[in-house]
């Protein structure tokens, strides 16, 4: 254990103001500190989720159960946690996209550089701070182990848990990346947030998906941000029409908030966004392949879906395009090497060839196709 330099603050509340100042600098716009004994509720939430099946493919959130709920587990030397938040309100309305039905949507936080690794440089610096300051030991997180930031945020006052289950701040609304540092030191304890959604319904009632069984619940197999980045396979024939052109993420629920009337624009390298994926062209983005897609998104967070999963969303958004002329860009990937991908095509093929051509095409195509996935689409696309 590290200790404590002759300079360092005389008790932990002057230690605590003393890191609050220290974040700003580096591109924190919110600090508060919480115990890790702070979220017995989100055990049972948590469990009923999985148990309800609301976690779909992402089988790592019931394997870690007892960890995600109680921090102790995780390290069992944490005495306080300090949840820090980086504002990347965007500078435009994100859902206005929604109507040019030829581009992709891409979620507001994805256009940018990947988050994880910014915000864990700045985390990793301020936690070296508190360290030759004050001694102690420190580990950091950001979305990457098995640490539920939301209710954390909340128990240490960053905001409330809405009723889509996200972060809710007064200051900024639906717009925060969430980082933690967990500490040996004891720190002097936030005030929880109280909820602050009063009867609003309003990012319930615009979910496309009705990924909302009931307020401050979430069903992630009908949620588009799960489906377009987390699920592995083809996205349930009932859902597709309902995703419009989003291809990565959805930003609805948080962007129809009304406490967002308080937000300000994101600032600094983090929250930058490419030129490039603000509005892309979906038949452009059906045309990559695996080398060009690493290339275009490079450092995104768009990466790590892996460009078969990818262009399975672009196909369901040109298949939602109304737009015949689109369909050539889906009929080129009918020989696509992945079924997910060539299915997707079937799928958006059907959604706008006529009849006639459709059935001419499935008459040249389908004696050929051995996946049995690929085959379903087309019998069902010609049904």
């Amino acid at each position: 254990m590290t200790t404590f330099p002759e300079n360092a603050p005389a008790d932990p509340a002057a230690l605590k103001a003393a890191l609050v100042r220290e974040a700003g600098p580096r591109g924190f716009d919110a600090v508060a500190v919480t115990r890790p004994d702070a979220i017995p509720q989100a055990r049972e939430a948590l469990a009923r989720f999985i148990a309800e099946g609301c976690h779909g493919d992402m089988g790592w959130l019931a394997a870690d159960l007892e960890r995600r709920s109680d921090p102790r587990l995780l390290w069992p030397e944490v005495r306080s946690i300090v949840m820090l938040g980086l504002n990347y309100g965007p500078a435009h309305d994100p859902l206005a996209i929604l109507k040019e039905r030829g581009l992709g949507a891409i979620s507001v936080y994805a256009r940018g550089d990947d988050y994880h690794e910014l915000i864990r440089k700045a985390l990793k610096d301020l936690a070296r701070w508190l360290v030759e300051k004050a001694g102690g030991d420190v580990k950091v997180f950001v979305d990457t182990a098995a640490v539920m930031e939301k209710p954390l945020a909340a128990s240490a006052g960053l905001g409330w848990q809405g009723k889509h289950t996200n972060l809710v701040s007064r200051r900024f609304g639906s717009w925060l990346f969430l980082g933690a540092i967990f500490t040996t030191l004891e720190l002097p304890p936030d005030t929880a947030e109280s909820d602050h959604c009063g009867q609003c319904r309003a990012c319930l009632d615009i979910c496309p998906t009705a990924a909302f069984p009931a307020p401050y619940r979430l069903d992630a197999r009908r949620c588009i941000s799960y489906l377009t980045i987390e699920h592995k396979g083809p996205i349930p024939r009932e859902l597709r029409p309902l995703m419009g052109n989003r291809i990565f993420g959805c930003d609805d629920c948080l962007a129809v908030c009304p406490w967002n009337k308080f937000a300000t624009k994101g600032h600094g390298a983090i929250v930058s966004a490419r030129a490039a994926l603000i509005a892309p062209r979906l038949d452009e983005l059906a045309d990559l392949d695996d080398a060009t897609f690493r290339a275009l998104f490079a450092k995104s967070p768009v990466k790590r879906t892996g460009r078969n999963r990818f262009v399975r969303n672009v196909l369901i958004a040109i298949g939602n395009s109304g737009d015949p002329r689109l369909a050539a860009a889906a009929a080129a990937r009918l020989d696509d090497a992945s079924p997910l991908v060539r299915g997707a095509a079937v799928w958006a093929l059907g959604r706008l060839l006529p009849r006639g051509e459709l059935a001419a095409l499935g008459d040249r195509r389908r004696p050929a196709e051995t996946d049995p996935d690929v085959a379903d689409e087309w019998a069902a696309a010609l049904a």
